[in-house]
């Protein structure tokens, strides 16, 4: 008996090698470039989870970030835009062009007034959320928040 003679009882199984051209060619299904693209190198059970739990926005313009929370105005942006005894709303806020939003998005704002800066006039505040030192100072300056 010789060596070159043997043959194994069963056929050997040889593994799939993947990505050396064939039918799966290139990529290999694994996609385009980064962590999860290369050989040997995969994330982290732990880091995977964490991934999983942060939401996901889409879109993110300062647009976007915006309609989700407050539009912030200060009280020197009203002392230069508005007049003595004019209402502040968030529609005159738009029409002054003190808020800058694209249109059909006037209806989804939310406008907060804060006490940055000083007020002289007397204006009225309504329709707008208001911080407890800007409403002492428009108070103070003769004006009312509604």
């Amino acid at each position: 008996m010789q060596k070159d003679s043997l043959k194994p009882k069963t056929k050997r199984i040889k593994a799939r090698q993947i990505g050396r051209g064939g039918k799966r060619g290139k990529t290999s299904g694994r996609g385009h470039k980064g962590q999860k693209s290369r050989a040997g190198r995969k994330i982290r059970p732990e880091i995977r989870d964490y991934i999983k739990t942060i939401p996901k926005l889409r879109g993110h313009s300062a647009e976007t970030v915006l309609r989700r929370g407050y539009y912030v105005v200060n009280l020197e942006a009203l002392e230069s835009a508005y007049s003595d005894g004019e209402e502040v709303s968030t529609l005159t806020l738009l029409e002054k062009g003190v808020l800058k939003v694209k249109k059909g998005r006037a209806s989804k704002i939310y406008v907060k007034i804060l006490a940055g800066g000083d007020l002289s006039k007397k204006v009225t505040v309504s329709g707008c959320a208001v911080s407890e030192n800007a409403r002492k100072k428009i108070e103070k300056a003769g004006g009312s928040v509604k």
